[in-house]
């Protein structure tokens, strides 16, 4: 019997995310239409033998997220629950916390995911490679080819190239260490627990010895790829199962864009029915990959694609264009308006003939290893161009340019902005 964790972080996480972790949680925000934790419930629910999927995180359990997990355990046909924790405990604390719940039942392993990576998920074949180790080992974890001037924003692995054990791990190196990347999804068998186990006692203690106690984390805190990984790999416990299969990291809002184009294009082969056609009489035109809410309301004469995603009860007038967007429900995009490389908000209008734009921030496409750069906000003392996002009920009058900015919730625009944050 098999288990899934997924962590979700909580309310102080996902600040790149802003201002659209504001009206939503950052798990919960759709990617290809829909809401970016289930592709990974999806993914598990297909496991055979999977019993339990469990969402830990420091969001107080709301409305929205009850809603959700209702609707995915109906769906799924599988047991989803969230735990929430007292603090943030990192990737290792909360699920030691929370161990004897993870165990409950006697699973004989289980999935470890973070909700912030995209990812075609190839949990079957972890646990076929986990199945045919010979020996005793602690975990499996997913592993990628980034470049080498991008690995070291990421976990460096560095294996034995015949049997795939990890012989050294390292979060965040200053210098080259390998180009092999940690994809934060893995496999744990039950007894990674005495390993996060002995760290937490070792912080007890220390923190014990400290008199009076310094501004050290709290002994609960453990994140896996900086106090347990490095050691695991000294004592022969971990081995990494690499993916040629797409992955990306959704840290901020323009990465959003670019992992539900890898999504919708996987669509194809998993959820052919949640791509939107090219109707010969009433609908729109279509190019590319585009996912359409069956309740959304868009006039014949419209042109989308490719990239969009188009949420529930949102309403799209004559002529208009919307190219690598996604459109949050209720939002209305009044005749002839064009979008671009933008997130249009909840209830957000965009008047007529007005241009919404922003620049790409997609992974080099002639480097077939290339990632995402995570772009800081700012650059030489100005905004970095990047995707436009417009908050929740933003209003853009007609006939105006928004170019390469962030506009926050319940803002009413008169003019043009070009590269800017308006509070």
């Amino acid at each position: 019997m098999l288990k899934a964790v997924i962590l979700i972080g909580g309310p102080q996480k996902g600040t790149r995310f802003r201002p659209l972790s504001f009206e939503v949680p950052k798990p919960l925000f759709p990617v290809a239409g829909v809401p970016m934790v289930q592709h990974h419930i999806e993914a598990c629910a297909k496991v055979p033998d999977m019993k339990e999927i469990i969402l830990i995180g420091f969001y107080q359990p709301n409305e929205e997220l009850n809603r959700f997990l209702a609707s995915a355990q109906q769906e799924f046909k599988i047991s989803i629950r969230y735990l929430q924790e007292f603090a943030a405990l990192g990737t290792g604390g909360g699920i030691y916390h929370f161990r004897d719940q993870i165990l409950s039942g006697g699973p004989s392993a289980f999935f470890l995911m973070n909700a912030d990576v995209c990812s075609e998920f190839p949990l079957q074949d972890m646990l076929r490679f986990h199945q045919q180790l010979q020996g005793s080992h602690c975990g499996i974890i997913l592993g990628t080819t980034a470049n080498r001037k991008q690995s070291l924003n990421y976990g460096c692995i560095v294996e034995n190239q015949k049997t795939n054990e990890v012989l050294h791990f390292v979060e965040k190196p200053s210098t080259f260490v390998s180009d092999i990347i940690n994809c934060g999804v893995y496999l744990f068998t039950p007894e990674i627990f005495g390993h996060i186990g002995t760290v937490f006692q070792r912080n007890q203690e220390e923190r014990l010895q400290d008199d009076p106690p310094c501004g050290r984390l709290m002994p609960e805190a453990i994140r896996l790829e900086k106090d347990i990984f490095t050691a695991l790999a000294a004592q022969k416990q971990l081995y990494v199962y690499k993916t040629q299969h797409f992955w990306s990291q959704i840290k901020s809002a323009g990465s959003a864009i670019y992992a539900s184009r890898l999504y919708l294009n996987r669509y194809h082969q998993t959820h052919p029915e949640r791509l939107a056609t090219n109707q010969e009489e009433e609908g729109p035109k279509i190019i590319g990959d585009v996912y359409i809410h069956p309740t959304a309301n868009i006039d014949s004469t419209a042109v989308l694609g490719p990239n969009v995603s188009i949420g529930t009860g949102v309403t799209i007038g004559a002529g208009v264009r919307v190219r690598e967007c996604i459109v949050l429900h209720g939002a209305t995009l009044q005749d002839h308006c064009c979008v671009l490389n933008s997130i249009v908000g909840w209830e957000s209008t965009i008047g007529k003939w007005a241009r919404v734009e922003g620049t790409p921030s997609d992974p080099n496409p002639n480097d077939p290893y290339a990632k995402i750069d995570s772009e800081t906000l700012f650059r030489d003392g100005g905004l970095t161009p990047s995707i436009t996002i417009l908050g929740c009920n933003v209003n853009i009058p007609s006939e105006v340019i928004i170019r390469n900015s962030i506009v926050l919730p319940h803002k009413d625009l008169n003019r043009s902005f070009k590269n800017q944050i308006i509070l």
